[in-house]
């Protein structure tokens, strides 16, 4: 075995991984980052969220994705899966977020950039490395990584950020994982071309399509190619007994906006499938490690929160790293602030999916109304300001509380959201002051 010992050991290089290590770089640690895959590989992921934008700047990367062509997202739309109604929710029309726009990416091509550039920044970054196994010890951490000839490496450094996505590599070793009580979900999506998106700028939307217990997404992802989704439970996927694409055929066709959607679409590679939704980690630190992303938490991918929490707990998590070096001391305070923060943002996330999946939630957010300005704050909310100031945070918490109030009195007309009674409509632009 071979032994080297590092500032920090970041363990995988996604949008979180990518992020760490960059920061850690640029402020001069030493810091090797293992990925266990060799990019550019497929990945799941693919709509960002407005703060997304702040982290490339700091990170210096944004001029690199300007060039990479992007398709640009300026909205989001849901929509009811009968045409009933929908609403568009337009980034720059929010009073409180601080970004206008962000991308519509393909993630092999967007996580390539970010792990060249984590490189470029100074990092260390090996591809076709397994971390295999984590020690933590009074005076620092171990790591045993595989090479990608199978060659078992020791690598022993101050700090651990575990960045290793849904594989939770600490969290598992450490029995921290919990799985959320009762989503159970499953996804099955692919790659097409010939998707029926709207015209001029609205091109460049999110749409999520809402069947009663179930939905759709559709992301372009580049100019050619649009990625499509269901998202459903795994229970009843796996009752039906279908293949993925007969499944996800019988869904499109309860749906007159999907079927619209997708009546020319032609697939462009392979049927996926994802499961393990929604579950944390009961601990997001240890006394020398700190877990980022989908290693802390991981939900339902509704509100396309994903890659920006992995690269905020990133950067969090690089800041918190290279403060301890300066201090001397691992652990504490600083440690114990990062996890709140960390744990703050995924549960923030939490609450609005949970209630996403209610019925006087859609009736309210499918039908906003310019009182106290709550359409910002609901824009605010998918643009990824999840640590929002007081004016932000009690006008969720009134949102909040107008869901339960419609649960038993109809503040705004109640929804049908079974099959189709009425052709489908093009989602309107919420009016916001």
């Amino acid at each position: 075995m071979n032994s080297s010992r590092y500032d920090c050991v970041v363990i995988g290089c996604g949008p979180g991984g990518s992020s760490a290590s960059t920061f850690l770089a640029r402020a001069g640690k030493r810091v090797i980052t293992l990925e266990k895959e060799v990019f550019p590989r497929f990945h799941i992921g693919e709509s960002l969220l407005p703060c997304n934008q702040t982290i490339f700047r700091e990170m210096g990367v944004l001029p690199e994705l300007e060039k990479a062509g992007f398709p640009r997202k300026h909205g989001a739309q849901f929509v009811l899966g009968n045409g009933a109604i929908g609403t568009r929710f337009v980034f720059r029309d929010g009073l409180f977020n601080r970004e206008p726009e962000t991308f519509q990416v393909e993630r092999a091509k967007l996580d390539h950039i970010l792990l060249k550039h984590a490189r470029a920044s100074g990092a260390d970054v090996r591809e076709g490395w397994t971390v295999q196994k984590y020690t933590e010890e009074p005076g620092g951490v171990t790591v045993q990584a595989a090479d990608p000839e199978g060659k078992v490496h020791t690598f022993q450094a101050d700090y651990l950020i575990d960045s290793s996505g849904r594989g939770n590599l600490t969290g598992n070793q450490a029995g921290l994982r919990v799985p959320h009580p009762k989503w159970r979900k499953l996804a099955v999506f692919g790659h097409f071309k010939n998707v029926r998106l709207d015209p001029g700028e609205a091109r460049g939307d999110t749409v999520i399509i809402r069947l009663e217990n179930k939905w759709f997404w559709i992301i372009p992802v580049s100019h050619e190619k649009t990625s499509v989704g269901l998202v459903i439970d795994k229970e009843e996927y796996q009752n039906q007994g279908l293949p993925m694409e007969k499944a996800f055929a019988k869904w499109v066709a309860h749906s007159p906006v999907a079927t619209e959607r997708m009546a020319n679409a032609e697939l462009v590679g392979e049927w996926r499938t994802t499961t393990d939704f929604s579950y944390f980690n009961s601990r997001l630190v240890g006394e020398r490690v700190l877990r980022v992303g989908d290693a802390a938490g991981f939900m339902d991918p509704i509100f396309s929160a994903g890659v920006y929490l992995a690269m905020w707990s990133g950067k969090l998590a690089a800041e918190t790293t290279i403060a301890a070096i300066k201090a001397g001391r691992p652990g504490g305070r600083r440690f114990a602030v990062y996890e709140k923060r960390v744990r703050s943002g995924v549960h923030f996330y939490w609450r609005v999916v949970e209630n996403y999946y209610t019925t006087p939630f859609m009736e309210l957010f499918l039908q906003p109304h310019d009182h106290f300005d709550l359409p910002s704050a609901v824009i605010a909310v998918l643009a990824g300001e999840l640590e929002g100031r007081w004016a932000l945070r009690w006008r969720l918490e009134y949102f909040f509380i107008l869901v339960k109030l419609q649960a038993r009195w109809a503040l705004v007309p109640h929804l049908d959201m079974g099959p189709a009674r009425v052709a489908s409509k093009p989602p309107a632009t919420t009016p916001v002051a």
